[in-house]
């Protein structure tokens, strides 16, 4: 199972100030009010794949600690131990990951349940999944009706000018400088899904310093190709 957490393997990319939010406006001040203690309620944040869900649930544990409170990032998979849901009462927010990847597993739902339920209404459970609570397979009704009376928000994909400004984000995060037209060149050469974007920005980042030349259009081809 993949923990995190607070102070450990946070990228320093995961954080709000890197996300753009783009039409998912709404989703983002809501998950950042629970995440700061301001809105005790639970959310359900659902969406393909690379639209951004792991990056608000770890940019979530980050802000809850950086006021002081206590966080954890789960994300687990079918053969771990549901058994860890029950230590997690304790914290004050908790970010649980890929929700559908445990669904119809019986120990997995009954944990989620006393968990779900004990969360509505103290607030401060983050959960994703790449679907609706009723659309994801569960067994048990009434996990999928706690489930359902969270907060619900799907994650949309980035426009073009979104998906040119958070290339533009994740590339001075990492202290790279684009010019408009590398930024066009990227974008007219590589997927348009901001997750393999990053990994390029990444590939980039590396061969500029290795290099010691600054990021132009001649650098991106001899990263990415003509």
């Amino acid at each position: 199972m993949s923990q995190l957490p607070l102070a450990l393997k946070l990228k320093a990319q995961a954080a709000f100030a890197s996300f753009v939010a783009g039409p998912n406006g709404h989703a983002i001040e809501h998950v950042r009010a629970v995440a700061s203690g301001e809105r005790p309620e639970s959310i359900w944040l659902f969406g393909s794949r690379h639209t951004g869900k792991t990056h608000l649930l770890a940019a979530a544990c980050r802000e809850a600690g950086e006021r002081g409170s206590t966080a954890m990032f789960l994300a687990p998979d079918q053969g771990d131990d549901p058994g860890l849901v029950a230590e997690l009462e304790a914290l004050d927010l908790i970010a649980l990951d890929d929700m559908h990847r445990v669904a119809g597993l019986a120990a997995w739902e009954a944990a989620l349940f006393s968990l779900f339920d004990s969360r509505l209404q103290r607030g401060g459970l983050i959960v994703t999944a790449n679907a609706p609570p009723r659309e994801c397979g569960f067994a048990l009704p009434d996990l999928v009706s706690r489930a359902a009376s969270m907060a619900l928000y799907r994650l949309e994909y980035l426009g073009d000018e979104d998906l040119e400004a958070a290339v533009l984000v994740h590339a001075r995060e990492r202290g790279l400088s684009l010019d408009t037209a590398a930024v066009s060149y990227l974008l007219q050469r590589v997927s348009r899904d901001l997750g393999q974007l990053t990994g390029w920005l990444d590939r980039i980042d590396r061969h500029s310093l290795a290099e010691k030349r600054r990021v132009t259009i001649p650098l991106l081809r001899e990263v990415i190709g003509p």
